[in-house]
């Protein structure tokens, strides 16, 4: 089993930055992509981010693409989601996931049913201010 647990939400004002991590335990992040997911109240689950086993392939939803940076480092089972520009409808609950079946296509990870993601962490909020 993975354990996923994600921090770094906050409010921040319109135009800041914060930077998410999803610290991952129990295996390794080796063996799965990792994706951002966001929620917001309303909404249906969206893929934001998604970066692959090895951290050589990435994914970015339209919508944050140039402002938003996924990263990993595999040695603390670390992924990171580095948020510039934030914008009032970055406005969500951030969950990070794994999946194991798209461990290496990070686009499937995050533009597939959000059902079929292998672990899940508990969210964190983020709130952009206008």
């Amino acid at each position: 089993d993975v354990q996923l647990q994600a921090s770094g939400g906050g409010l921040v004002q319109a135009g800041g930055s914060l930077r998410l991590s999803c610290a991952a335990s129990g295996s390794t992040v080796d063996d799965y992509a990792i994706g951002w997911f966001r929620q917001a109240p309303g909404k249906e689950r969206e893929g934001v981010s998604c970066i692959s086993s090895s951290g050589g392939s990435t994914y970015y939803a339209d919508s944050v693409k140039d402002r938003f940076t996924i990263s990993s480092d595999n040695a603390k089972n670390t992924v990171f989601l580095q948020m510039n520009s934030l914008k009032p409808e970055d406005t969500a609950v951030y969950y990070c996931a794994a999946d194991h079946t798209y461990a290496d296509y990070p686009r499937g990870a995050c533009q597939g049913d959000y059902h079929g993601m292998d672990y899940w962490g508990k969210g964190t909020q983020v709130t952009v201010s206008s």
